[in-house]
C-alpha cells in the first residue's frame, strides 16, 4: 500500500509537473503570438506614418502650385486689362496712318473744309488712343534704339552725330509700356 500511496504521489507530482510545463509553454506560445501581433501592429503603424507623411508632403506641394496658379492667373488678368485696348490699336494704326497721308496733300480753297474734317477725326482718333494710353515714338534727332526703331535705311550725313535717326519714315506706338508697332526710321552711320 505504500508503493501503492508512492505512485498516486508520484504520478501526482508528475501530472502537476507536466500541467505547469503545459502552462508555461501555453505562456511561451501567447508570448510569441503576442509579439507577432506586436510587430505587425508596429509594421501596420510605420507604413501608416509614412502613407501619412507622402500624403502631407503631396498636399503641400499641391498648395504651393495652387498658389502658383492663382498668382500667374491675377499677373495674366493685370496684363489683359493694361493691355486690353492692343488689337484695337493694331487694327486702327493703317488707318491712322491714311489719314496722315491725306492731310500731306495740299490744300487748295476747294480742299480746304475736307482736310479740315480729316484733321479733326484724325485728332480725335489720337486722343482716343491717348486716353488708353497710347503713346507715338520719338524718333528724329534722338538716338537709335533696336527696341523702339526699325532701320530701313542708313545714310552718311556730316550734320548728324552718329547712330542718330535722320529721318522718320513711318510713327511708331507704345501702348503703357510695350511696343505696338516700332518706328521706322533712317539712321546715320
Amino acid at each position: 500500500m505504500v508503493e501503492e500511496n508512492n505512485k498516486t504521489m508520484n504520478e501526482e507530482e508528475l501530472g502537476e509537473e507536466t500541467e505547469q510545463e503545459v502552462i508555461d509553454s501555453n505562456e511561451d506560445v501567447k508570448d510569441e503570438e503576442s509579439n507577432l501581433v506586436f510587430k505587425e501592429l508596429e509594421e501596420k503603424v510605420e507604413l501608416l506614418q509614412k502613407e501619412k507623411e507622402d500624403t502631407y508632403q503631396r498636399m503641400l506641394r499641391l498648395q504651393a502650385e495652387f498658389d502658383n496658379y492663382k498668382k500667374r492667373t491675377q499677373k495674366e488678368k493685370e496684363a489683359d486689362r493694361k493691355y486690353k485696348s492692343q488689337d484695337l490699336v493694331t487694327e486702327l494704326l493703317p488707318a491712322i496712318d491714311n489719314l496722315e497721308r491725306a492731310l500731306q496733300v495740299e490744300t487748295t480753297d476747294e480742299t480746304k473744309s475736307i482736310v479740315d474734317g480729316i484733321s479733326m477725326v484724325h485728332r480725335q482718333l489720337l486722343d482716343a488712343l491717348k486716353s488708353q494710353g497710347v503713346e507715338t515714338i520719338e524718333t528724329e534727332g534722338q538716338e537709335f534704339d533696336p527696341n523702339l526703331h526699325h532701320a530701313v535705311m542708313q545714310v552718311e550725313d556730316e550734320s548728324f552725330e552718329s547712330n542718330l535717326v535722320v529721318e522718320e519714315l513711318q510713327k511708331g506706338y507704345i501702348l503703357k509700356d510695350r511696343v505696338i508697332r516700332p518706328a521706322m526710321v533712317k539712321v546715320n552711320k
